[in-house]
């Protein structure tokens, strides 16, 4: 299967409408991607949840200012966004909470693709995108 992220005008309104996201691989460390994505999204108005299983449960990320979950399915609300930062391999598994969560948009950073997984989310009704970074997206399309 050949793989088509959204329109750019589907990707600006994911951008453009503030919701809950699920930082899916947030790591503590300020040098991490994970975390400067996280304080992006923060930044442009969104509410952000980070979701780590390497990290011990509700461990405190101080520079979101949230708790830190181990899984999705752990989380107490739901999120509309689950941006994912783990390597290809764990896709299949987060689609699938996302989508038991009731997510509306599965997005998977630079070099996370999983075309199987893409399929299931979208047949769950989730927008995909994959093998993007929201930075880069904000800079392109803002």
């Amino acid at each position: 299967m050949e793989f088509a992220n959204p329109t750019d005008a589907e990707i600006r309104g994911i951008l453009s409408r503030p919701a809950t996201v699920a930082v899916v691989g947030c790591s503590a460390n300020p040098a991490r991607d994970s975390l400067k994505i996280a304080r992006l999204w923060r930044d442009k108005g969104y509410r952000v949840i980070p979701v780590n299983p390497e990290l011990k449960p509700d461990a405190l990320i101080a520079a979101l200012g949230e708790r830190c979950y181990p899984s999705l399915s752990a989380l107490p609300e739901p999120v509309e966004i689950v941006d994912v930062f783990r390597r290809s391999e764990f896709v299949a598994e987060i689609a699938r909470e996302a989508i038991a969560k009731g997510a509306r948009v599965l997005w998977c950073q630079l070099g996370v693709i999983d075309l199987a997984a893409a399929r299931q989310a979208r047949a769950a009704g989730l927008t995909v995108v994959m093998d993007r970074c929201p930075a880069i997206e904000y800079r392109r399309l803002f």
